[in-house]
C-alpha cells in the first residue's frame, strides 16, 4: 500500500467499501469510486474530497489508477470490473484490500455469526474513551458520530471479521474476538462444520504473540478454538447483568462483556470502559429508534437470522413490557429462507403480530420453492396473528390502520425494508 497513490472503488457506496475508502483518503491516497444507487453516503464521500461516479461502466476506469477495489456484490462480468482488469493493474476485492490496509496495525478483529458490528462499535467507543486513538472500520454508522470509520494515529485498528466466503482469512489479528458460531451464509457453507472449520483457520492466523477472546459457552466456538496455539480467554467472566446500558437484551450485555475482556487484556481502565459502554448509543439499523407513529415507537433493525430475530424481540419486550410487539420482516435471500425456514417461524414466538413482506433476493435468482407467504402461514403456529403483505406499500397501509399507543413496531431485515421504517415516521 505504500506504493499506491490512486485507488478506485467499484461499488463505493457500500457500508464497508465507503469505510475503506475513508481509510485510504486518511492515508493520503487519492480516491475515486462508482455506484449505481445515489445516497447521502455518496454525497458525504464527495464532500470529503473523493471523485464519485453515480453510474457504473467502463468509462469510469482511469488507467493511471494504481489499485482497483471491487465489492463482492458485483458480477465478475460487469463492464467496469472487466475494464479495470484490462488495464493490467491490480484488482482486488474489498476483503483483500482490507487485509492489506489493517494487518500492519495492532489488529483487533471481531468475528462471529451475530453481533460483530455492535461489538466493533462498542470497542471503538471504549478505546476512544481510554484515549487510545484507534482506527476503526465499522459495518454500520455509529450513532454518536454518524460515521462508519474512525481515523486514529495509534497502533490500534479495530475491524469486523466477516466469515462470508471465508473472507476473514485475509486478516492476521493480534486480538481475535469470537462471539458465536452458527450455520449462516447457507449459499456458501453447506453445514455448521464447514463454518467451524473456517473459524479454526482464522484462529490459526492469530499472531503467535496474540490472543483469542471468545464465548466459551458456545459449543461451536469451543470447537473452533480447540487447537489454538495462543491463549484463549473466556469473556463470559466479564458479563455484568447490572451494567446500565441504553440498548436492551442479554445479547447486548454479551457484546459488552467481549469489549470489557479486550479492554482488560489491553490493560485499559475497566472503570472507563464500563462508563463508555453505559453511554453506548448503538449503531444504524441495530435496534435503532426512529420516532413514534400514532404513539407507537418504531425501531429499525438489520436482523436477518433466526437467532438475531429472537434476541432482538426479547430485547424489545424487555424495553417495552406493557406494549404489543408488531414486527414487519423481510427475509433476506431465498437460500437462507429455505434452509432455515422452520427456525425463522419459531423465532417470532415473542411477537404479538407479524407481517411478512416478499423475500429480498439480493445476489440470488428467484426460487419458486420458497416464499414469504408460506413463511407467514408456517409462523401462525408460533404467532397466531401472522400475515403476508405483497409489498412494502401494503405493509405500510396495514400498520397505519392498526398501530396505536399500546404498540411498539419493529421493522427487520437486511434488504430495503429499512425504507419502510423511514417512511412510517416521515
Amino acid at each position: 500500500m505504500a506504493e499506491v497513490k490512486n485507488i478506485h472503488f467499484i461499488g463505493i457506496g457500500g457500508i464497508g467499501m465507503s469505510a475503506l475508502a475513508r481509510l485510504a483518503k486518511f492515508e493520503k491516497i487519492s480516491v475515486s469510486g462508482s455506484d449505481v444507487v445515489d445516497s447521502d453516503l455518496l454525497a458525504a464521500l464527495e464532500a470529503e474530497g473523493m471523485t464519485i461516479f453515480r453510474e457504473q461502466g467502463a468509462e469510469n476506469i482511469d488507467p493511471n489508477v494504481d489499485l482497483f477495489v471491487y465489492t463482492e456484490a458485483m458480477s465478475q462480468h460487469h463492464p467496469e470490473l472487466l475494464a479495470a482488469r484490462a488495464t493490467g493493474k491490480r484488482v482486488v476485492n474489498y476483503f483483500e484490500a482490507l487485509g492489506e490496509f489493517v494487518n500492519p496495525y495492532y489488529l483487533i478483529a471481531v468475528a462471529g455469526t451475530h453481533g460483530k458490528t455492535t461489538t466493533t462499535a462498542m470497542l471503538t467507543d471504549v478505546f476512544e474513551a481510554a484515549e487510545q486513538d484507534p482506527t476503526a472500520i465499522i459495518g454500520s454508522l455509529r450513532a454518536s458520530t454518524k460515521k462508519n470509520f474512525r481515523p486514529g494515529k495509534s497502533k490500534y485498528a479495530i475491524v469486523e471479521a466477516c466469515e462470508y466466503k471465508r473472507d476473514f482469512l485475509t486478516l492476521t489479528p493480534d486480538v481475535l474476538v469470537i462471539l458465536n458460531i452458527e450455520h449462516e451464509h447457507v449459499d456458501f457453507y453447506r453445514s455448521t462444520e464447514e463454518v467451524i472449520q473456517a473459524f479454526k483457520e482464522l484462529v490459526a492466523k492469530v499472531h503467535e504473540t496474540g490472543v483469542v477472546i471468545a464465548n466459551l459457552q458456545d459449543k461451536n466456538v469451543v470447537a473452533a478454538v480447540a487447537e489454538a496455539q495462543v491463549p484463549v480467554i473466556d469473556y463470559n467472566e466479564l458479563l455484568d447483568l447490572q451494567l446500565p446500558m441504553q440498548q436492551p437484551g442479554l445479547h447486548t450485555r454479551m457484546n459488552a462483556a467481549a469489549a470489557l475482556a479486550v479492554a482488560k487484556h489491553e490493560k485499559l481502565s475497566l472503570e472507563v470502559a464500563r462508563k463508555a459502554l453505559s453511554s453506548f448509543a448503538g449503531t444504524w439499523r441495530r435496534f435503532e429508534y426512529k420516532a413514534e407513529v400514532n404513539g407507537a415507537p418504531v425501531y429499525d433493525d438489520y436482523g436477518h437470522h433466526p437467532t438475531e430475530i429472537a434476541a432482538t424481540l426479547a430485547g424489545a419486550k424487555e424495553l417495552h413490557p406493557d406494549k404489543e410487539l408488531t414486527v414487519v420482516f423481510q427475509p433476506h435471500t431465498y437460500s437462507r429462507t429455505k434452509e432455515l425456514f422452520n427456525d425463522f417461524a419459531k423465532s417470532f414466538k415473542g411477537a404479538d403480530h407479524v407481517v411478512f413482506v416478499p423475500i429480498y433476493a439480493a445476489r440470488e435468482e428467484l426460487d419458486p420453492d420458497v416464499s414469504s407467504r408460506e413463511l407467514a402461514v408456517r409462523t401462525i403456529e408460533y404467532c397466531t396473528d401472522s400475515q403476508y403483505a405483497d409489498s412494502l406499500e401494503t405493509a405500510e397501509v396495514m400498520l397505519r390502520e392498526r398501530i396505536g399507543p399500546h404498540d411498539v413496531v419493529l421493522v427487520m431485515g437486511a434488504g430495503d425494508v429499512t425504507a419502510l421504517a423511514t417512511k412510517l415516521v416521515s
